[in-house]
């Protein structure tokens, strides 16, 4: 007997198990879905939306779906849910024979790379077969899924925003797109999600080493290479030398890669004991000689503690000039880059500690994984896909929540627009009634992307990183 080859993605079966009931339980007479997306609040005060476009190429476009798809999906429903037989046949059918298994719906969204303030809609989705409104919060699933790669944009654009800030007052704010260099691969919880997370803090810099946004970026937003990485060690390649043979794991370093940036990790027993014997007077003069930049790298300790040690050795050794804004400066010639424990906090804990001291930001980048790739979910921004609005025959209606038990989940309610009006001189986002937008002339920033299974604007990464670049 064959075994029934499973696909890779069965539309009919990407949404929540209780989404298949929906159909039977919207008021009769239904015809239209409306439903937007939103952060509600959160840890940071705007959002820069992104990862949209992956999304509606990966899964949406084209045909989604086909007779083999129906078939599995009525088998598996019937099992799945006890035997009983909710599975919509007749709706995945009129969509598969009338449509051509294309989603008949249309999404408008802001513009990927945008920034703009929490509470605001950021996409709207509407059905456009008035036979299946079901279909606006069938896709709910997927796409409250931007949650992800919006959020991770948005978090390495605000570490962006706080190192560009320390390099103004202490260094060379040139220097920001490498400042902060995604470790974060091995750390998430998929290749999926690695790719989309990378390819969402490359957004704001050029630094990884996850390959795999930089595979999204090739295939999704037209980027032949989106990021950039140096050769580095890690502890299997010094720690097999032995502890004897640091220095000689050290010297083969700087012999296998003689010229440009080289990043070492140099914690393996005694990072101090290395900086300062090891670099700083063993190999002192290799390192001088080389035609680059050694990069040392401490992976232990408490990195405020460890990396102004660290700076002070290095400085002892090498050589410091004080800049123009009057901060410590190293020899170009050494670097250093923490790698452990960073995150947004650790990172303003760190740069705030040099000020402090008077060494600049231009001594140091960041390496963040987890802080960067995992420790985030939908609540960071309190993101949520809500309906807002229903015609049944042809009259619309508002429709919201408003529990009693949490006014911060009060949602809204019609059909929505993003405005952009000035007050006080300043441009300001605003979410309106689309009704409001068109009589007062105002522009709806959320553009048609998707209808009826066609992607109808595709943008570059390039153009994306312009549109979210901090200056």
């Amino acid at each position: 007997m064959n075994a029934r080859i499973i696909p890779e993605v069965n539309f009919v079966e990407l949404t929540d198990s209780y989404k298949v009931s929906h159909w039977k339980q919207y008021p009769p007479k239904t015809s239209k879905i409306f439903s937007f997306f939103e952060s509600r609040g959160g840890r940071f005060p705007g959002v820069t939306f992104f990862g949209l476009q992956y999304y509606l190429k990966r899964y949406l476009e084209g045909a989604v779906v086909g007779r083999a798809d129906l078939e599995e999906a009525e088998e598996d429903f019937k099992v799945h849910f006890g035997g009983s037989d909710i599975y919509n046949k007749a709706g995945w059918e009129r969509l598969r024979t009338v449509h051509g298994g294309r989603l008949p719906i249309i999404i408008r969204a802001v513009p990927e790379g945008l920034t703009v303030p929490t509470r605001n809609v950021l996409m709207t989705v509407e059905n456009t077969d008035p036979e299946l409104p079901w279909v606006t919060n069938y896709v709910e699933t997927l796409l409250s899924m931007l949650w992800y790669p919006s959020t991770v944009a948005t978090q390495s654009r605000e570490m962006k925003k706080l190192v560009l800030r320390f390099l103004k007052d202490t260094g060379t704010p040139e220097l920001i797109d490498f400042k902060v260099h995604d470790f974060g691969f091995r750390g998430s919880t998929s290749v999926e999600s690695a790719g989309i997370g990378a390819l969402s803090h490359l957004v704001s810099f050029k630094g990884t080493d996850t390959f795999q946004g930089i595979r999204v970026a090739k295939k999704y937003y037209s980027e032949a290479m989106a990021g950039f990485s140096i050769p580095a060690a890690e502890h299997s390649t010094i720690t097999s030398w032995g502890k004897d043979g640091e220095a000689l794991a050290y010297r083969n370093m700087l012999e296998q890669f003689p010229t440009g940036l080289v990043a070492v990790v140099s914690d393996s027993y005694d990072i101090y004991h290395a900086t300062k014997n090891l670099w700083g007077e063993e190999l002192r003069e290799n390192v001088l000689a080389r035609d680059g930049t050694l990069v040392v790298r401490p992976d232990s300790g408490y990195p405020p503690d460890v990396v102004h040690k660290v700076l002070e050795i290095l400085g002892s050794a090498f050589g410091t000039e004080v800049n123009a804004k009057g901060y410590r400066v190293l020899n170009p010639k050494v670097r250093v880059i923490q790698g452990d424990g960073i995150d947004y906090n650790m990172i303003d804990t760190i740069l705030g500690r040099l000020k402090s001291v008077g060494w600049s930001a231009d001594n140091v980048a960041f390496g963040s994984g987890g802080g960067l790739l995992q420790k985030v979910d939908r609540d960071t921004q309190m993101f949520a896909f809500k309906c807002s609005a229903t015609r049944i025959e042809d009259e619309w209606h508002d429709v919201m929540k408003d529990p009693v038990t949490d006014p911060g989940k009060r949602s809204k309610a019609g059909r929505l627009a993003l405005i952009a009006d000035s007050q006080n001189g300043a441009l300001e986002y605003r979410t309106v009634r689309k009704e409001e937008a068109s009589a007062g002339g105002y522009e709806n920033l959320l553009r048609p992307v998707f209808k009826d299974g066609v992607v109808l604007v595709e943008e570059s990464l390039e153009m994306i990183r312009s549109r979210a670049n901090v200056v």
